[in-house]
């Protein structure tokens, strides 16, 4: 890998060769929150639900999720498209040095059970099962423990005056403007991930559009609903009923224009109408794009 520059970060390196409207747009558009965008899709899971009995049949305890699919299926996609990968911070763009996909954990599903953050990075040799017993097992420490990654740095401030809390937020937010948050404090932060998830259907809720967080480096936010029986109308005229999953991304323009977002998602839309791709290693070439 080629050594990094001045103007480099410690996550990622300085992207150098953009044009000028995508140089000049963090400039107009300071704020993360000011260049949101919105996708809603209807995603036909019936292959990858089929496909998920199958391949649980006989399992242990850790069984393959639709989440898991939709962790991989997205983890693929961004290998194959690698500005969205992108982030930007202090107004300039950068290219991350790995994927990293991050979600909440709920200890309990409980209305005042605590919520703990949590950070995977994917691996070049990722399929679905290794990211199915990762992601189970991490989710288990977490639940295991009481206090887990910024969860205790997070309860000591809250527990400040808000004089002193004001002040610490201050000074986080000048390092994070100049890429220089503490390791510790970014490592688990799924704001810094290239992918902050939320698995509604899991606590049957519907998907929404889920606002992008001003600080840290994340530049796609995606949630995911309950799967439910739904009539689509096929391409040769009839209606069929169908196991659907309703989607809500949300993302951050600058990183990309509207035709490669476009195409990206139906990269996502393939991998789970041919789930048994999702089982092949992240890195071996697919022809997915059209």
């Amino acid at each position: 890998m080629e050594k990094k520059r001045f103007g480099d970060r410690r996550d990622g390196r300085r992207v150098r060769d953009l044009d000028g409207m995508h140089a000049v747009m963090p400039h107009l558009m300071p704020k993360r929150a000011d260049a949101e965008v919105y996708l809603s899709a209807k995603m036909d899971v019936t292959a990858a639900l089929a496909y998920l009995e199958e391949k649980n049949a006989g399992a242990g305890e850790t069984r393959a999720t639709l989440f898991h699919c939709f962790l991989m299926a997205v983890a693929k996609t961004v290998w194959m498209r690698p500005l969205l990968n992108r982030f930007v911070s202090g107004r300039r763009v950068y290219q991350r040095d790995e994927i990293t996909l991050g979600f909440v954990v709920k200890r309990r599903f409980e209305d005042h059970s605590e919520e703990s953050l949590m950070v995977t990075a994917a691996r070049e040799d990722w399929t679905l099962s290794q990211v199915t017993e990762l992601v189970a097992g991490k989710a288990g420490q977490v639940r295991g423990q009481a206090r887990f990654g910024v969860d205790g740095a997070l309860n000591t401030v809250g527990r400040l005056p808000r004089w002193l809390t004001m002040f610490i937020v201050w000074g986080y937010r000048t390092l994070d403007f100049f890429g220089r948050v503490p390791r510790a404090l970014a490592a688990e932060d799924p704001n810094y991930a290239t992918v902050f998830f939320s698995n509604l259907g899991s606590i049957q809720s519907p998907a929404v559009y889920h606002h992008l967080n001003n600080h840290g480096t994340n530049s796609i936010m995606v949630t995911i609903g309950t799967i439910h029986k739904e009539e689509l109308l096929q391409a040769d005229g009839s209606r069929v009923v169908r196991d659907v999953v309703d989607v809500g991304v949300t993302l951050d323009e600058r990183i990309a224009d509207g035709f490669y977002f476009g195409r990206s998602w139906k990269i996502v839309q393939r991998l789970l109408s041919q789930p048994e791709l999702l089982d092949r290693p992240l890195k071996e070439e697919m022809d997915l794009v059209d």
